[in-house]
């Protein structure tokens, strides 16, 4: 480990560029033990860091959901006081966690929300 990263208070080096962003989800084992809630803060393909709500130790395997991207499974590489970095499992594409959340072309919106088309004089 870099010393300088060590002095920073981050985990080890890492391999692929990465994006800040701001995502909550929650994270379980594998069994399905909840774990808490996190905050990812950066997202890279190979992995993350997040602040959580309470301690996860390193070496512990997790999953989570992330929006766009789905279920990813990963373990934790690195943990200090609440902040964690975990080591993806698989690749995955960390774009796809910043596009937007829709579901179609045509919102679904309740009929009293719609544009209504202005009245005949």
């Amino acid at each position: 480990m870099d010393k300088e990263q060590d002095n920073q208070g981050r985990g080890p080096a890492r391999s692929a560029p990465r994006d800040s962003l701001f995502l909550l989800t929650s994270l379980v084992t594998p069994e399905g033990a909840p774990l808490g809630k996190a905050r990812v803060r950066n997202l890279s393909a190979t992995g993350l860091m997040a602040d959580c709500e309470r301690a996860v130790p390193a070496g512990v395997r997790v999953m989570l959901e992330l929006r766009g991207v789905g279920t990813v499974s990963g373990i934790v590489a690195w943990s200090k006081e609440d902040r964690i970095g975990v080591a993806f499992d698989e690749p995955i594409d960390p774009q796809l966690a910043r596009r937007p959340v829709s579901s179609g072309t045509r919102p679904n919106l309740p009929d009293y929300l719609r544009m209504q088309p202005a009245p005949r004089r």
